[in-house]
């Protein structure tokens, strides 16, 4: 199943998805401080706001409600006022509520915030985090039998406020398992051993590192301590994150997968790891890759991180971030990784892939022609320009006439070109293999059976297209023309 983030803007795709976990009330008191208190050498807060905003594991659910999926949440809060309060909340954004259940043996949990100047002063947490009774987690499960399988997947929302006991975790997965659903965990036990069986854990460096017994001082040592969780859980993988480090993702018998931070300014990292795991889950749970899943959510952390107080981020806000993305980065002359990421980017965001290649040793009006039809056929062209090495073995020794730097840069100049990679190989099925676009175009001067990739790209459901070149224009015959003009002066 393959799923653009194009079909979430359009609301084809809708998973449903299980969130489970500590159900918070987060509230915020706003103000401005202009003096310190004559009673004690602290900051008066002058008042002008307050508000409340879900937290916790209703904070998961809220992401993936204005991601546009269907949720039910399954949690615990207490009868009391903010009970009455967040649970109202809760139902005006269209989430599921009939797994939330109020216990009259410990009050809501709730976070109190005291901001100045967008800056935290203070805050205040009431809670009692004691284990929930066993009857209370036989009412969970009861629940859990009976809606489960209809999920696409289930969240465990993990604050160690006492709803995911060991017991309950470990029924919990089993139903998971049992009914073939992936169950990603974001955890905050220092004994990882209570997710066992978990699809995808979601750790952050600090939990990582309080969890094992290895001290984290480089990036082999953070290796070494993913390599030493996923062992402990046997989950798929683990994505790591990092703070200003950005994210790794990692999995068994597979290279980490280093992804870099894109948050350009932080005001507030309340709630960011809630919407990592949220666009995360969303994207797993449609089709995504966990590497495509996790760079996902990756650019949504840069923007939830940008706002103040537990915030959420919407589909058009990824997709608005997306496209500067690749504007930013038009034209560029990138390495096989770079242009893998973007190719893979530009289809999750409904973008048509082309991509051609070739020697572009001399640049003449038929190239020219030949790039502008190529990028007429899709929304992004990447060219493939054979490196000097290789043009040597094609052209023979006195090719090519211009160095590859010089060839890309040229090439790099055209309005029709989006991406440039050159690669060393006689052939281009190596970048076509790992690419993966939807159009291999090549001109007409070939037979489609002639043309190099096509086998590939149509073995997964791509085409191959053969665009008109202009007669009589090609680097050979430019070069000859030279010749006799030379020969002549």
């Amino acid at each position: 199943m393959r799923n653009t983030f194009k079909d979430f803007l359009k609301g084809h795709v809708r998973p449903q998805i299980l969130v489970i976990g500590d159900i918070i009330l987060d509230e915020y008191i706003w103000g401005d401080v202009h003096r310190i208190s004559p009673e004690a050498p602290i900051p008066i807060l002058k008042t002008k706001s307050e508000n409340s905003t879900l937290g916790g594991a209703a904070n998961v659910a809220n992401n993936l409600i204005t991601l546009g999926c269907a949720v039910t949440l399954v949690g615990a809060i207490g009868k009391d006022e903010k009970g009455d309060r967040l649970l109202s909340m809760i139902q005006q954004r269209g989430i599921n509520t009939d797994g939330i259940f109020r216990l009259d043996y410990r009050p809501t949990t709730s976070k109190t915030r005291i901001l100045a100047h967008d800056q935290q002063l203070l805050r205040i947490d009431k809670e009692d985090n004691h284990p929930i009774t066993e009857n209370t987690e036989n009412k969970f499960l009861q629940f859990i039998d009976d809606v489960i399988p209809i999920m696409d997947g289930v969240i465990c929302s993990d604050y160690r406020k006492g709803v995911l006991t060991d017991n309950f975790l470990k029924k919990l997965i089993e139903r998971t398992q049992k009914n073939g659903k992936q169950v990603i965990v974001d955890p905050k036990h220092t004994d990882f051993s209570i997710y066992e069986g978990a699809s995808i854990i979601t750790p952050n460096e600090s939990e990582v590192s309080r969890s094992t017994p290895i001290n984290i001082n480089s990036e082999e040592d953070l290796e070494r301590a993913g390599q030493y969780l996923l062992n402990l859980t046997k989950a798929k993988a683990l994505l790591v994150t990092r703070g200003k480090n950005g994210m790794t993702l990692y999995q068994n018998k597979i290279t980490p997968i280093v992804i870099p931070t894109e948050a350009k300014e932080v005001y507030d990292v309340t709630g960011a790891g809630d919407t990592v795991i949220s666009v995360f889950a969303m994207a797993v749970f449609s089709g995504f890759s966990y590497e495509n899943a996790a760079r996902l959510s990756n650019k949504a952390a840069s923007i939830v991180v940008g706002k103040v107080g537990t915030a959420v981020v919407t589909p058009e806000e990824i997709n608005k971030f997306l496209q500067e993305e690749m504007l930013h980065v038009s034209n560029a002359i990138l390495d096989l990784e770079q242009i893998k990421q973007l190719a893979s980017l530009a289809k999750n965001t409904g973008k048509t892939v082309v991509f051609t290649n070739g020697c572009f040793d001399i640049l003449h009006g038929g190239h020219v022609d030949f790039l502008r039809q190529a990028k007429a056929l899709g929304n992004i062209l990447i060219v493939g320009i054979n490196s000097d090495t290789s043009v040597r073995a094609i052209k023979g020794n006195d090719r090519p006439i211009k160095n590859q730097t010089e060839r890309a840069n040229i090439i790099a100049a055209l309005q029709y070109v989006d991406y440039i990679t050159i690669f060393e190989e006689l052939t281009p099925e190596n970048l076509i293999r790992e690419i993966r676009p939807d159009i291999l175009v090549k001109g007409d001067d070939y037979k489609i059976d002639e043309v190099i990739g096509r086998i590939i790209v149509e073995g997964y459901g791509a085409r191959v297209e053969l665009v008109p070149i202009v007669a009589g224009l090609s680097t050979t015959k430019t070069l000859e023309k030279i010749h006799e003009k030379y020969k002549k002066n």
